[in-house]
């Protein structure tokens, strides 16, 4: 032993700019969207037409549900009424989240954002089959 204090390790200098996340393995390619076992196929759901139709319907009775009470039409058509907005918002619920997966699965295989008016960095890449080259003739 002696009295002389142990030398700290001598640590790599750290780069203050260098990014600290690990870089991502690269996503595999996915095939269709699944929708009950199958691939999901836009014709076989309900379509846009039928889901407007749903919110005016569904709009027309949370309007007609308060007034029936205001206008004292008997309870049973008020509770009718009431459990119609219910059972529509759970329909109208179901087909508006199919429509969104649709919506998805149409935009799965983009790589293109869609307001965008240039090329994107994985287009640019593509596009350059080589590297350019620096003056000095080096790669």
């Amino acid at each position: 032993m002696t009295d002389q204090p142990a030398e700290p390790p001598i640590e790599a200098p750290v780069d203050p700019n260098a990014d600290p996340t690990p870089p991502r393995r690269p996503r595999p390619t996915t095939g269709p969207v699944q929708y009950k076992g199958d691939d999901l196929e836009a014709e076989r759901g309900p379509g846009l037409g039928c889901f407007r139709f749903q919110v005016v319907i569904l709009v027309f009775f949370i309007f007609l549900t308060p007034l029936s009470v205001a206008w004292n039409w008997p309870p049973i058509v008020s509770t009718i009424l009431l459990f119609s907005v219910i059972l529509l918002l759970l329909v109208t619920g179901q087909t508006i989240i199919f429509l969104l997966r649709l919506v998805s699965a149409d935009r799965r295989g983009r790589r293109r954002p869609l307001a965008s008016g240039t090329k994107t960095v994985g287009e640019l890449e593509d596009s350059d089959p080589e590297p350019p080259k620096d003056p000095d003739g080096a790669v």
